[in-house]
């Protein structure tokens, strides 16, 4: 029987494993060493202005029956991945007459991934910390006053990601409530995005300000399990509030701060929203959004199918390198 009760929550959960993140991904290693194009035909076009017609001969894409374009699939092994990754492009960077870093940024992967791993590494620490002192401030008030607290300050999480950008690049594009006012106060133009430092920094301050109030009730619940004859006794021996919370508040919640933390690496790694809706890919691109931007039609209809499942397949690689630090640490305190 109890065999049975297992199969029966184990299996739908195992197919929907296979058929929603096994073949996806299956489709996407084989399709990151394929080349999908268009077929183009040559057409001769009539075309007429005002001083005239005369004959053009346009390049358009062969549609079948449907109207479809058909498309042509061949392997071409590692070429997507040397596309992207631009090895020839890489050793002449670091020559001696290459122009180093700076050159090595004017790469679309390598600037996607500098912007992806910064706005990752500085990004964890602060929604953590951030997420803490709300924990702690909510948790130190009088019981009667918590609630409508807690919902004020998850209201940011509430907020969709591109709605919630969209409302804060307003406040400083153009004439918005804000720039009006830093430039009355300070008389002069403010331009904020059309500087790439400042258009960076409000994608990483809007990803702290939206993802905080989650790891606040996150551990704001670790919190409400807290021994309070611990923290008694560490009071009546003469500890200092850091000390209470160095060796007692923080060891206790630990395992959920290593979850947040496997949550937000996951999340953060993957970036995008935040660069549709503050309207940033001029300035900031990620590896996310380098992906989305191969599977847009190019002038011929094109898309880049292959480059895409590539970058997508790096982009899961550093994904599994950052958790590995944390798995490590949860598989040694589990064993």
């Amino acid at each position: 029987m109890k065999t049975k009760t297992f199969l029966i929550f184990v299996i739908p959960s195992l197919v929907m494993m296979l058929v929603f993140i096994a073949v996806p991904l299956g489709i996407s290693i084989v399709q990151s060493f394929q080349n999908t194009q268009n077929v183009l035909i040559k057409k001769e076009q009539k075309k007429c202005d005002p001083f005239g017609c005369q004959k053009v001969i346009s390049t358009i894409p062969l549609l079948d029956e449907m109207g479809k374009p058909v498309t042509k699939t061949k392997w071409v092994g590692w070429e997507n991945y040397k596309t992207l990754l631009e090895p020839d492009r890489v050793s002449q960077a670091f020559s001696e007459e290459g122009g180093g870093f700076s050159e090595l940024l004017g790469i679309d992967f390598y600037k996607a991934f500098r912007f992806t791993i910064t706005f990752t590494l500085l990004t964890l620490p602060l929604v953590i910390i951030v997420g803490l002192i709300l924990a702690l401030a909510v948790n130190s008030i009088h019981r009667r006053y918590r609630g409508p607290i807690i919902f004020i300050t998850l209201l940011p999480f509430v907020i969709t990601p591109v709605i919630g950008a969209l409302s804060i690049k307003w406040l400083f594009i153009g004439d918005g409530i804000l720039t009006a006012t830093i430039e009355a106060m300070t008389n002069s133009d403010i331009a904020v995005f059309s500087n790439p430092l400042a258009v960076e920094a409000l994608v990483l301050f809007f990803r702290v300000w939206h993802t905080a109030p989650f790891v606040f009730v996150i551990l704001y619940a670790g919190l409400q399990t807290l021994n309070f004859d611990s923290l008694e006794a560490a009071i009546i021996d003469g500890a200092s509030r850091w000390e209470r919370l160095r060796y007692i508040i923080v060891p206790h919640i630990m395992p959920l701060i290593v979850f947040v933390s496997l949550i937000h690496l996951m999340d953060a790694y993957r970036v995008f929203d935040e660069i549709i809706g503050f309207g940033a890919e001029a300035h900031v691109m990620s590896l996310q959004w380098l992906t989305f931007d191969f599977l847009m039609p190019d002038d011929t209809g094109n898309r880049s199918i292959g480059r895409a499942s590539a970058s997508a397949m790096l982009t899961m690689v550093g994904i599994i390198i950052l958790l590995i630090p944390v798995l490590r640490r949860t598989w040694k305190e589990q064993r």
